[in-house]
Parts: C-alpha cells; sequence; structure tokens
C-alpha cells in the first residue's frame, strides 16, 4: 500500500506562445517499401503504436500497446538485510577490505528475478493483396512528422492506390485508409499474425482477438489482452472468414483498430469497444482533423532550419547514405531533431498510462529477448528517453514520468526499509511497471541505489523550465522521501569526515584493484553527484515553498558534508573515490560525467579546471581502443561535447550517431554484437538523447544565464529555430548567418528576471522590449539583464 506522503497527483502546467509554420517539409519519405521492421515508420499515441512497411502484394502493420507487459508483482523481490548489517557492510569497505566486501554485497544486496518480466509486442496486422499483373510505378512511403500520419501511394494497372495511417490520442485508437482512383478496385484479406497466443474470431465487419501474455524466460505471470480490427466499406461487401475478413469490390475502406489490457483497472472489453465505436461514428474525416490538430498542437511549437541545402527530393535513406559517405545535410539533422520529437509525442501523452520504456512504445520483438528485456533502465536509458522534452517544449509529456516516479517511490519505501532499514524510498537499476525497486540481481551491474534519485531530478528540472510552483508543492514529499533515504543511509567515513554512500556501483562498470577486478564501493563518483543534486533541489524547493525548516538544516549540513570531485592520475575526473584503475577503459558508462550533463556542478565558468578534466576522461574513453560506442553512449556525447562548448566533436558526435547508429528509419540502434545482440536492436533513448544534444548546441540554460549558440559548428553556417525552451520560463526564438545572430526574441511565460548571453558579434545590437527600443542592464562577459513579467517580448537585432 502506498504511503500518504506519496499519494499526490501530478498537474502539468501547459505554457505555449504559439505555434509555427515549419521551415520547409517534415516529413521522411522512401521510395519503396520496408522489408524489414528497422526500415518500417513508427506511429503513436502515447498508448497505441504501430510500424507501417508500407507493402504491395502484403501490407504490414505491427500493433502494439504499452501495457502489453509478462511478469507480475513479487512480493519477496528484496532479500532482507537491515540497519545493522549495512552499518557492518560498509564499515567492511572503510576498512580497505573491498574483497571481503564486495563477496558479501555479491551475496546479499541482490533482488529477484523470479517474475520481473518485459514489454512485448502483440504482432501484426496484415492486408493480403495479392500480386496484381502489372508493375508498380510511383511508389511512394512517407512519414509527415507535423501531422503524425503515415502516407503510401503507388500505380498500378493504371490505378492510384493510397493507404493513410495514423494513431489518434483523441480517439485513443489506430485508423488506416485505403482509397484508389477507381471505384471497387479494393480487394483484400485482413488478417492477424499475433506473436502472443491469442483466440482469433470474427464477427460481421471485425476481427476480434483475446489472450494472455506469456513470456517465461522473464517469469511466469503477464495481462490479459482484448482487442479488435473493424473494417468500414464504401461500396462493395467485407466477407466474414474464420479468422479473416475479406473485402470485395470495395471504393473505400476505414480500418479502425484497438488493443487493451487488464493493467489498467477496467474493463478492457468494454473500454475498446466503446473507443471502437466511438470512432465509428466520428467517421474519417474527422477522426483525422481531430488527430491533426491535437498532434499539430504538439510539434508545432518548434520549428528548426539549419541551412539553405535542401534535399527534399531525394529519399531519407538515400541521405543517409551520402551522410554515411561523408556528405553534408545539415537539413537532415534539422529533420532528425524534429524526428526525435515526433517520437516522444507519440510515445508519451499526458494520457499514457505508462512512460517510454526502453523502446518507447514500440517493440521489434528483440530487445524482449535479451537479457536486459524491454524495461525501465534507471542508469540513463529512462532517463535520456525524456531529456530532450523539456527544452523542446513537450513538457507535459514528461507527464506519465511523473505518474510512474510516484509508483515507484511507493514501492520503494519497502525496499528501503527491507534491504537496508532506512527511511524514505529507494529504486536501483533496473524497474518494471509491477514495482520492482530491488537491487538488480548482480551486484556488477544491479546494486545502483541513487538511481531512483536521478531519475526523480526530472521533476526539479521539470520545474527549473516551468517555474510551476503548484507541480512543486504536489511533487515535493517524492523528492523529500528521497532525500530522506540517503540522509539515513549514508554513513561517515572516519578517516575524511564526509558521508558516504555505498556499497554501491558506478553503472555497470568495474575497476582493478589488486589484481582483481571489483564493481562495489563506497560513493562512486555518480552517487556523489546525484545524492548532491537530490539534496539541492529538495534545499531550493524548501525555500521556495518556506516548508521544512528542521529538514532544510539537516540538507544543508548534508550537502556540506559530502566529498569533493577529485582528478586523478591521468588529468581525469575520478570515476571512484580512490583512483582506481579502470578495469574497462573503453566502457560505454560514464555515469561519473552527470555533473557535466545533464546536470551543471561541471561547467567552464564555475569549475575550469574541472571542465578541463572532464575533457580529459572523455577523450581517454573514446580513444581508449574499441569504444564501446551505442546509441545512448553517443548521444551522451553530443551533450558533453556541447557543454564543453567543442563545436567540432559535437557535430561529428551528431554525424555518427545519424550515419552509424541509426537505421533506415532513422530509429537509434544498439548495433549488432554490443551486449551478445545478434543483429540491430531499436533503442529510443539515443532518438532522444540526438534530439536533446542538438538543442543544447544551439541553444543552454544551465548556468545563471541564457545563452545563444553557445555550440554551432561552421556546418550550420545559417539557421533559424522557433520555440525551443530556457529554463527560467523563457521562450526563444533566432536566427543567425555564420556564428553572428541576425535576431533573437525571448518571450517570458513567467515573471523572471532574464539574463541573455550574446555569441561574438560583428555588429551593433539594438534591444527592444515589446517593440519599444530600451536600454538593458550589461553585465561582465557579455551578459545583459532585462526583468520581464509574464508575456513580455525582449528582442535583439542587428544592424
Amino acid at each position: 500500500m502506498k504511503n500518504k506522503w506519496l499519494c499526490v497527483s501530478f498537474s502539468l502546467a501547459l505554457f505555449v506562445q504559439g505555434t509555427f509554420s515549419q521551415n520547409g517539409t517534415v516529413k521522411m519519405w522512401y521510395d519503396e517499401p520496408a522489408d524489414e521492421w528497422m526500415k518500417s515508420l513508427p506511429i503513436g499515441n502515447g498508448r497505441l503504436s504501430g510500424m507501417v512497411f508500407g507493402g504491395v502484394s502484403k501490407e504490414t502493420v505491427a500493433l502494439n500497446e504499452i501495457t502489453l507487459w509478462s511478469g507480475q508483482k513479487n512480493e519477496v523481490q528484496e532479500k532482507p538485510f537491515g540497519k545493522e548489517e549495512l552499518r557492518s557492510l560498509q564499515q567492511i569497505f572503510l576498512d580497505g577490505k573491498l574483497e571481503e566486501g564486495n563477496a558479501i554485497a555479491s551475496e546479499k544486496l541482490v533482488g529477484s528475478p523470479a517474475s520481473f518480466g518485459t514489454h512485448v509486442p502483440f504482432g501484426d496486422i496484415e492486408l493480403l493483396f495479392g500480386q496484381g499483373n502489372a508493375a508498380i510505378k510511383n511508389y511512394d512511403r512517407s512519414l509527415d512528422l507535423a501531422t503524425g500520419i503515415a502516407s503510401v501511394s503507388y500505380e498500378q494497372d493504371g490505378v492510384t492506390y493510397t493507404r493513410e495511417y495514423f494513431c489518434s490520442n483523441p480517439a485513443n485508437v489506430m485508423v488506416i485508409r485505403l482509397t484508389a482512383s477507381q471505384k471497387g478496385s479494393q480487394n483484400f484479406e485482413i488478417r492477424l499474425n499475433p506473436l502472443r497466443e491469442s483466440v482469433i474470431t470474427t464477427e460481421k465487419d471485425a476481427i476480434c482477438f483475446t489472450g494472455q501474455v506469456s513470456f517465461p524466460t522473464f517469469g511466469p505471470g503477464g495481462v490479459n489482452f482484448y482487442g479488435q480490427v473493424k473494417a468500414l466499406v464504401e461500396g462493395g461487401s467485407i466477407r466474414q472468414n474464420k479468422e479473416s475478413l475479406s473485402v470485395e469490390n470495395a471504393d473505400e475502406v476505414i480500418l479502425i483498430a484497438d488493443l487493451r489490457t487488464d493493467f489498467v483497472p477496467e474493463d478492457m472489453k468494454e473500454t475498446a469497444l466503446s473507443a471502437l465505436n466511438s470512432a465509428e461514428q466520428k467517421g474519417f474525416d474527422t477522426l483525422k482533423q481531430e488527430h491533426q490538430t491535437d498532434f499539430g498542437r504538439l510539434f508545432n511549437r518548434v520549428s528548426l532550419s539549419l541551412g539553405n541545402e535542401k534535399k527534399e527530393s531525394l529519399p531519407t535513406d538515400e541521405r543517409l547514405k551520402l551522410l554515411k559517405a561523408g556528405g553534408n545535410d545539415p537539413d537532415l539533422v534539422a529533420l532528425y531533431f524534429q524526428y526525435g520529437r515526433y517520437l516522444l509525442i507519440s510515445a508519451s501523452r499526458e494520457n499514457s498510462p505508462l512512460p517510454a520504456n526502453l523502446q518507447g512504445v514500440w517493440n521489434d520483438n528483440l530487445a524482449c529477448n535479451m537479457a536486459w528485456t524491454c524495461d525501465y533502465h534507471l542508469d540513463i536509458n529512462t532517463q535520456q528517453n525524456y531529456w530532450a522534452a523539456n527544452v523542446g517544449n513537450l513538457s507535459e509529456c514528461n507527464a506519465p514520468l511523473f505518474r510512474y516516479i510516484e509508483s515507484l517511490a511507493g514501492a520503494g519505501a519497502e525496499t528501503a526499509d527491507k534491504v537496508y532499514g532506512c527511511e524514505g524510498w529507494v529504486a536501483h537499476t533496473v524497474a518494471n511497471v509491477w514495482n520492482f525497486t530491488a537491487p538488480g540481481w548482480s551486484t556488477g551491474w544491479g546494486l545502483h541505489p541513487t538511481g531512483g534519485a536521478w531519475l526523480a531530478t526530472h521533476i526539479w528540472d521539470y520545474y527549473c523550465f516551468t517555474k510551476d510552483e503548484i507541480f512543486l508543492l504536489k511533487t515535493y514529499p517524492v523528492l523529500k522521501q528521497a532525500a530522506l533515504f540517503f540522509l539515513d543511509y549514508m554513513t561517515e567515513d572516519p578517516e575524511t569526515g564526509y558521508l558516504v554512500t555505498g556499497p554501491s556501483n558506478s553503472p555497470e562498470n568495474s575497476f582493478a584493484w589488486n589484481g582483481k577486478q571489483f564493481s562495489t564501493s563506497m560513493m562512486p563518483t555518480c552517487d556523489r553527484v546525484i545524492v548532491h543534486e537530490l539534496l539541492n533541489a529538495c534545499l531550493h524547493i524548501a525555500e521556495l515553498l518556506q516548508l521544512d525548516e528542521e529538514f532544510r538544516g539537516r540538507v544543508i549540513a548534508a550537502i556540506d558534508r559530502l566529498p569533493p570531485f577529485k582528478i586523478g592520475k591521468y588529468g581525469q575526473i575520478q570515476e571512484w573515490q580512490e583512483d582506481y584503475e579502470e578495469a574497462i577503459p573503453n566502457h560505454r558508462h560514464t555515469s561519473h560525467l552527470l555533473a557535466l550533463y545533464p546536470y551543471s556542478q561541471i561547467s567552464l565558468d564555475k569549475t575550469p579546471e574541472l571542465a578541463k578534466a572532464a575533457a580529459v576522461t572523455i577523450d581517454r574513453r573514446l580513444n581508449s581502443g574499441n569504444w564501446e560506442d551505442v546509441e545512448w553512449s553517443r548521444a551522451n556525447m553530443i551533450n558533453f561535447f556541447a557543454r564543453l562548448k567543442d563545436r567540432t566533436k559535437a557535430h561529428e558526435s551528431v554525424v555518427g550517431l545519424m550515419k552509424d547508429l541509426s537505421r533506415e528509419n532513422m530509429l537509434t540502434i544498439s548495433p549488432k554484437g554490443i551486449g551478445g545482440a545478434p543483429v540491430d536492436i531499436f533503442v529510443f533513448d539515443g532518438n532522444e538523447g540526438g534530439a536533446a544534444g542538438i538543442a543544447e548546441m544551439l541553444l543552454q540554460s544551465h548556468e545563471e544565464y541564457v545563452e545563444l549558440l553557445p555550440c554551432l559548428p561552421e556546418e550550420w553556417n545559417k539557421g533559424s529555430f522557433k520555440g525551443l525552451r530556457a529554463r527560467g520560463g523563457f521562450e526563444v526564438d533566432l536566427s543567425w548567418t555564420g556564428q553572428t545572430v541576425k535576431h533573437a526574441q525571448i518571450t517570458a511565460t513567467v515573471d523572471n528576471t532574464l539574463k541573455l548571453k550574446l555569441p561574438e558579434r560583428n555588429g551593433r545590437e539594438k534591444y527592444y522590449k515589446n517593440k519599444k527600443e530600451i536600454d538593458p542592464v550589461t553585465l561582465p562577459f557579455g551578459i545583459v539583464r532585462i526583468d520581464l513579467q509574464k508575456g513580455d517580448l525582449f528582442e535583439v537585432a542587428y544592424d
């Protein structure tokens, strides 16, 4: 049962200044059908999803739903340990007995994966058209990012066939329309190819399916599901078969699909039928208009152009091939950024029952068969899924994440008590939909007690962008209870007097000591970073809301006793409190650099020596040979280099993510061979981390000011953006030529003081507030300051 202090609801502020017409098209297109999942095109409404292949003789649409999970709640996920045992083990580590301490931790501080489960795909909707007698002409398959509609068109035997596909959030169903230039031309069979064991029947104009998810690899249990694919025809007829429907001589066909599970406490069949019937009554035109309005309301808040050279006449996969061959395509980078926003809108909405998982809301049936499963990884992946939300003007897409954090906190209170004998709540490396918050089943990767706290700091970051105090008041208990755990859990290092966590690991990494390799120690640097961020957020919130004076005192005292960052013998940021040798110098994780990004505990302005050491750390990782280069680690590098303002390496990382770690449909991958993957496996986080990195190169606000074009590469020599968000409650529009700002416009969404840093300029700028020229306060280092009220417009223009 949830503790009362955790029973909070999340109401996110919506702060929309308006939408914009896009600079050029925001469309992906291809001149042939997809012959595999990694070439198909994604659609989604935050719950339901599809992957559109666009076949001619056979169309495949991979159908899925976010709550389609195996597994079940595990009442014995934790091994009881307790405070006395914890203190004894901590002392063993503090006494320098690493081998003994690691052995005890490996036995005692592990959880049980008995019924962990995984997210799984349902299977495919298939439309069988037959071969036809004539060649296919003028084939086009596309995805319009601004409308969330995928399309297919082609000509055969003098007839032009057209299909449209979308997942509607307002109607909460998937919709497919098939039309042709000649009446009576629609002849095909509709059937299902489920990956889950299902009972399939037909009822008049619908295919019905029901079953229960079973995936024994990750334990017993699984949700029950029910769904329908309903066919509506204009002209012609529908013939009912045992498990399929046959459309004969129709002019137009509308397919409406829904899939529900009993994960949500409502009658899944009744809910599905209600949604399907409501959609049928609305008709296609209304469904499409509602969907476009709803999707565009979010997507069109931001536009981006990175150059004049347009290559829209080339198919998207051809443009990627040219990029791989060394070409330059800034417009494709802009499309890639917008694709990241498109995917987040499609995967995570205010009414989504769950946040985006390792594969967003899609599933290729590969990740769920890997050892890592398709779940919620709390040692970077789930966090990276949402890095682009706030800066990308999609803050309400955070809503399901915040509800999930609340759920974890409720379960994590029991884990904190059972495992550590501590108050508050804790979650570790992996989590599922069944409230798994225990350590993982191997300390090498699973003993990461700051995972839940890292996730919870997204609450504070959301506030920094929105300044929504009502939201902050509701969510503060979750952060406070996470902080209370660490105030109780940390112990004093008698040698230094510092408060330290542990035993814990630096995510998935290990160090060498006395000729052996170990993963756990006291206070790895990532723990220090996350605990500091959490405590500092709680302190700011309590001061802002004038709450918890005694708690504030405890937090201040604890912050003062956290160990400092250390620079190691190679000039690097130490990953552990001791300057251990790295057992895996080319390791993919760089969790100690969270201090550089997404946090700002290390920065060029405030801590230049540490920033230099961070650059050394990155250089050693990348140049150690056979760096474990995967989608999220490359996206990490974009953001790191953006914060270090290394525009050349940041741009190289963007291009590298696109050409080396993205497939034809521009979804990011963990490539074949990494982690035992037999083929490329889609992972959602790279798209989102990459989009965040591109935004970070154009706009930064982690210091006490907003900085324009902080890391602009030469390749983006002319461009503009509208609608990006900055911390402090500001929305920014900008155009530039070369490295020079032409015009900047900042809109205040709340009352606040704007501090603005401009790049080096070649002309004299003029300043305007609400279209009237003003002379703002000038601060050192090229920063200007202006007090703004909600709705005020501040502009900078050059002669």
